[in-house]
């Protein structure tokens, strides 16, 4: 299983997600490529620009590469944000090639009838930090614009990518890699989708319907509810009151899927959920959203193997409400019965209702399965890839 929070490595300083300073890494017997083809469709019926930003992996700097494929290392000043010293923005007309180098912590955006605003901030240690768009505050340039991104890793080992929706449903992208081992597509959201996911959020009623974002009468994204915690406050409790009560006088066994681990069995020990050494508190309904906070907190430089592992299943589980109907997590699970719980991940529920193949991330762990052939996220990865082709499709 590769994670997206492992995939995204070294990013927090410009993304959304919080540092996991942990490589990619795939059972691949050779390097991957030290540049890598990237084809960039504009399938979508209108003007499109683009944007490859992340970090260098040589350098360690954040990068943008250019419609040429040279790199432009943005430098700041000062701790306040600043405009760019130059516009990185690839024009999208028909499809284009750009030769891209090792990156981590990258997004491919790309935006439609405008350009995006990216700012440089320099940090205490000197660096500098680029402040990419703000998909949660309306008075942000780029709120609302019709953006989207899919993010990736290119490193020695593999290139590794995903249409993420950990943060929102926008314009849709599918991608398509070629690769010597074999071809691997990821059809994405089709055409209409987004509006799609807005109606059944509404539908859905209660705080959902505050995930839709309009913006000039129209629907320009709909949020994670990691986006919109505090509306969700109290939501995820009565079930997770259900799975405690349970598991006091049951057993839970959790698959670390290492040979060096095995499963782990646990239960509930006065208010804690205990497998060994490792204790877990109930979560709240923000700790299930975010999959990082309170017995979820992510510290890989200081968790044990055996945490680091039933972090992500316990997490998913509970957003897919499962847990009070498999006690083996994750083998037993049967995607059939994912959010069928009242109370559950609606937008996990309704994001993957609308994907052509029902995959896509929804939540940090929606890449978590029964089996190393079971795919969820909508990833593709392979060591020896020759092109990379990310699609804009029409929003509508």
């Amino acid at each position: 299983m590769v994670s997206r929070r492992r995939f995204l490595g070294y990013s927090a300083a410009a993304l959304s997600a919080p540092l996991w300073a942990q490589a990619i890494s795939a059972p691949f017997a050779s390097a991957a490529p030290e540049t890598l083809k990237f084809v960039l469709r504009n399938d979508s019926g209108t003007t499109a620009h683009a944007y490859i930003a992340g970090f260098s992996d040589i350098e360690k700097k954040a990068v943008f590469i250019r419609p040429d494929g040279t790199q432009y290392f943005p430098e700041a000043s000062g701790p306040v944000p600043q405009p760019l010293a130059e516009d990185p923005a690839i024009p999208v007309a028909g499809s284009v090639e750009v030769t891209v180098p090792r990156m981590y912590g990258a997004r491919v955006y790309f935006v439609t009838d405008d350009k995006l605003t990216f700012q440089a901030v320099r940090g205490a240690d000197g660096t500098t930090a680029v402040v990419h768009p703000n998909f949660v505050s309306d008075t942000d340039p780029n709120f609302g614009k019709d953006w989207t991104f899919a993010e990736f890793t290119l490193n020695s080992v593999q290139l590794y990518a995903n249409i993420s929706y950990v943060d929102f449903v926008a314009a849709p992208i599918s991608l398509h890699l070629t690769a010597a081992s074999g071809d691997q597509h990821v059809p994405g959201m089709p055409t209409g989708g987004m509006d799609q996911v807005a109606r059944g959020l509404r539908e859905q009623g209660g705080s959902w319907s505050n995930l839709v974002q309009d913006s000039g009468g129209s629907v320009v994204r709909v949020l994670s509810p990691n986006h919109r915690a505090a509306d969700f406050a109290g939501y995820m409790e009565p079930y997770v009151d259900q799975v405690y009560a349970k598991y006091a006088s049951e057993r839970l066994y959790i698959d670390t899927q290492r040979p060096d681990l095995g499963v782990l069995e646990g239960g509930v020990e006065g208010s804690e959920l205990v497998f060994g050494a490792e204790r877990f508190a109930k979560p709240s309904t923000a700790d299930i959203w975010s999959c990082n906070g309170g017995p979820f907190a992510n510290n890989p430089g200081s968790d044990s193997p055996e945490r680091l592992a039933i972090v992500p299943r316990l997490a998913a589980a509970f957003n897919r409400s499962t847990l009070l109907i498999n006690p083996e997590q994750p083998h037993g699970e049967d995607p059939a019965t994912f959010y069928q719980h009242a109370v559950t991940n609606h937008y996990a529920r309704v994001v993957h209702a609308n994907l052509p193949d029902g995959k896509g991330y929804a939540f940090p762990y929606d890449d978590v399965s029964s089996n190393a052939g079971e795919d969820h996220s909508g990833k593709v990865n392979a060591g020896d890839p020759e092109v990379f082709t990310l699609t804009l499709g029409a929003l509508r």
